[in-house]
């Protein structure tokens, strides 16, 4: 909650609160704008402040909403208020001694993510803190919000109470909650589904090929397993709303409700299945870990600029652990599924270089201007916080299995962070964080975060696989090592990652090229990897590109192959510790995923 205090005046005049209501109406959205009134009552200050967020909570980059605001106006009655802008995002408005004033804009909404707003003729979709103004030193009072949709039949759905018995009209206690709670206006698809007696519901917007009844099925299967781990449902009611088009993915959790994107014929085929189901697990288990259980530089929300924590690997790098076992433990795929899955995570890990250069703890803090804005080179010089943060939850885990027979887990940690600090919504800090680990480990971990949160030491896999009876191999690549990733955009193979120290990056070629040929025969990005095959270790190749649009041959030599690819499997023979280690953990024989 924001901590902030409403302003007081002159001493001897009675403190007035004000009142504020915002109406959102879209008459054309054709034009993607959506027409925002805000009308305040007994506003008592001489000036009127109002601030746009740059970002929104849960999505750390500063995105500058206000860049999307036109067409501002302040009034009383019909009369104009004068106004000016202090900064990019705050207006100042001189109200000439009145309490009572309407404020209007209009927002350009055509972008359509979770994170941002987007309007057209088949709906109305956007985030509080991307649309709304805050009133500083007023962001405790509750909050209106009236909706005129265009068109009779369509429908809002929010996970904001409705104020009264007035049509479309919803209330938020405060800005933080007007800023977490989004808005799905349309004619989307609505079904309504109880989970441990509460209210939930499922609002999707676009086409597509999935089944409904088996999608609630399942996401009820995931709303009960994690609630059983937590103790229970923090909520009265929950909204899941999910947008279907093209290739996209992605989520954003709120306090009450969750945005996802997902493609709209991505249910038919199990393993794209399986990953949306892995999303609903992510972005619901962020209900505990990231809304409630928060680090302390965001326990109360700066609005204006970025709010710097070196936990954002507990944050979503924790929670990415658990999208892939949730599933499992629901019974929606088996242990060998979920070993196949973590090869996959792995491989990804272990073919970044910038594993090696960014510590974890720095690529939490540095969120703001690195993870979000990738460039050619991030693939040489960072690593997620969330894949690194998954890498190490798991090895914590592991770890904290192994030294306690299955008695105590990473599920223990989840649960004495909801206890010491979520439930109550007290921000940690990195030490309490790793004091709280430690407790439930049982052993001091400053080595390991010094290692592998705060450092760039390899990560031991088979170390901590071994106890379970389980191990990591490696796959060679069958063609010789050139270091680059090419891909087909509008007819031209762009190459779109050279990896640092690489053949590739010796010989000069840069992420940019436009590759055309080796040995003078043209190739394309899908035929690389097997022309490549055609060579050996040490060869010599002439690599033809257009680079910066001037035509340059280079001669590279190749090196020996890369492993491209991880597989975690059992081991031989495991011992009867391994496979009771192996059991308690994934609640199988360590025999069934051979």
């Amino acid at each position: 909650m924001t901590e902030a205090t409403a302003p007081r005046l002159e001493i001897g005049v009675q403190e007035t609160v004000p009142t504020i209501h915002y109406q959102v109406a879209m008459p054309q959205p054709e034009t993607h704008l959506f027409e925002v009134t805000l009308q305040l009552v007994n506003h008592p200050s001489p000036i009127l402040d109002l601030k746009m967020p740059v970002w929104t909570p849960g999505s750390y980059l500063v995105r500058e909403y206000a860049k999307n605001l036109q067409d501002f106006a302040a009034f009383v009655g019909d009369k104009p208020l004068s106004w000016r802008k202090i900064s990019k995002n705050h207006w100042q408005v001189n109200k000439n001694g009145v309490s009572d004033l309407t404020v209007r804009y209009r927002m350009f909404a055509n972008e359509l993510s979770v994170r941002t707003n987007h309007l057209d003729t088949t709906h109305g979709y956007f985030n509080g803190a991307a649309l709304f103004f805050r009133l500083p030193g007023w962001e405790e009072l509750p909050i209106r919000v009236t909706i005129v949709p265009p068109r009779p039949e369509w429908r809002v759905t929010t996970a904001l109470p409705t104020a009264g018995e007035k049509t479309n009209s919803f209330l938020a206690a405060d800005f933080d909650t007007l800023a977490d709670s989004p808005f799905e206006i349309g004619s989307h698809q609505l079904y309504h589904f109880e989970v441990l007696g509460k209210p939930h519901e499922l609002a999707i917007w676009g086409q597509g090929n999935f089944q409904a009844q088996r999608m609630i099925a399942d996401i009820q299967k995931i709303v009960q397993v994690e609630a059983q781990m937590f103790g229970g449902l923090p909520y009265e009611r929950y909204v899941f709303l999910l947008h279907l088009f093209a290739q996209a993915y992605g989520g954003l959790e709120h306090k009450n409700s969750c945005s996802l994107i997902y493609q709209r014929f991505g249910f038919r085929s199990q393993d794209k299945y399986d990953r949306f189901l892995q999303l609903v697990a992510h972005e619901f288990f962020h209900l505990w870990n990231v809304k409630r259980i928060r680090p302390k530089a965001l326990e109360v929300f700066d609005y204006d600029r970025e709010n710097y924590t070196p936990s954002l690997w507990f944050c979503e790098g924790t929670t990415s652990y658990y999208d892939l076992l949730i599933p499992l433990r629901a019974g929606m795929y088996d242990a060998k599924a979920y070993l196949n899955n973590w090869g996959k995570e792995i491989t990804r890990f272990l073919t970044t270089p910038g594993r090696k250069v960014q510590p974890l703890s720095e690529s939490s803090f540095d969120a703001w201007i690195k993870l979000y804005r990738p460039d050619a080179n991030s693939g040489n010089s960072q690593i997620s916080y969330y894949l690194k943060g998954e890498m190490v939850s798991l090895l914590l885990d592991l770890l904290i299995r192994a030294r306690h027979g299955n008695q105590h887990s990473l599920d223990d940690v989840m649960r004495q962070m909801w206890q010491q600090f979520g439930q109550a919504e007290i921000g940690y800090t990195p030490e309490q964080l790793q004091k709280v680990i430690e407790s439930v480990a049982g052993v001091n971990l400053a080595d390991f975060f010094q290692r592998y949160i705060d450092g760039t030491e390899e990560l031991p896999f088979n170390q901590y696989l071994e106890p379970f009876g389980l191990q990591l191999v490696a796959e060679q690549e069958e063609e010789p090592y050139l270091g680059v990733k090419a891909k087909t955009e509008h007819g031209r193979e762009i190459i779109k990652f050279v990896e640092v120290g690489s053949p590739a990056q010796l010989a000069g070629i840069d992420a940019g090229d436009e590759l055309l040929a080796i040995a003078g025969i043209k190739v394309t990005a899908n035929q690389l990897s097997d022309r490549l095959k055609d060579y050996q270790p040490n060869d010599i190749i002439q690599v033809t590109v257009f680079h910066q649009d001037e035509l340059r041959t280079y001669a590279v030599t190749l090196a020996a192959s890369r492993s491209n690819k991880y597989q975690v499997i059992p081991i031989q023979n495991p011992d009867p510790i391994q496979k009771e280690n192996f059991a308690g953990w994934l609640g199988v024989p360590i025999i069934t995923v051979r």
